[in-house]
């Protein structure tokens, strides 16, 4: 299957809405390479991807609509719309599951589009209290995939 104007448009559109800082992508005589800080030379390192969808636990069921998350809680967001992975293969246990307790710039799950993986990350340190989305579930970009109660901080 060769890729369409279409096609390449739609990746440069995720591109530029994800983290990733430079992609290259080739199929057949066909290579992209992009990068959000200019020409980088040289090769990019192969990414691992898992080969089958990894089990999962079940979501645990999210807010009524339009209710707010209890206080206190944050959001994990989804860096970039893609399949949602809770595991880095399908031999390996979830990233994390309710009650786990993650560090600042944890792995939660990866999300994967067009064979291209990206690691979701946590931007501060506490407790999974909800899991929202399901493993091979669609996800949008900027979608709240897990709560995350805060590590308390020190008082001064």
């Amino acid at each position: 299957m060769e890729l369409t104007d279409d096609d390449v448009l739609e990746i440069l559109k995720l591109f530029e809405q994800s983290k990733f800082e430079f992609l290259q992508l080739e199929q057949g005589e066909r290579k992209i390479t992009v990068s959000k800080s200019g020409y980088q030379g040289g090769q990019a390192a192969p990414l691992a991807a898992p080969v089958a969808a990894p089990a999962a636990p079940e979501p645990q069921a999210p807010p009524a609509a339009g209710a707010a998350p209890e206080p206190g809680l944050l959001p994990v967001t989804a860096p970039m719309v893609g399949k949602f992975y809770a595991a880095p293969s399908p031999s390996d246990p979830p990233f994390v599951t309710p009650g786990t307790h993650v560090a600042a710039g944890a792995t939660v799950g990866l999300i994967e589009v067009m064979k291209v993986f990206a690691s979701i990350k946590t931007e501060t340190a506490g407790t999974i209290e909800r899991i929202l989305v399901s493993n091979g579930q669609f996800v949008e970009f900027g979608q709240t995939l897990f709560w995350i109660r805060p590590d308390p901080q020190p008082e001064p």
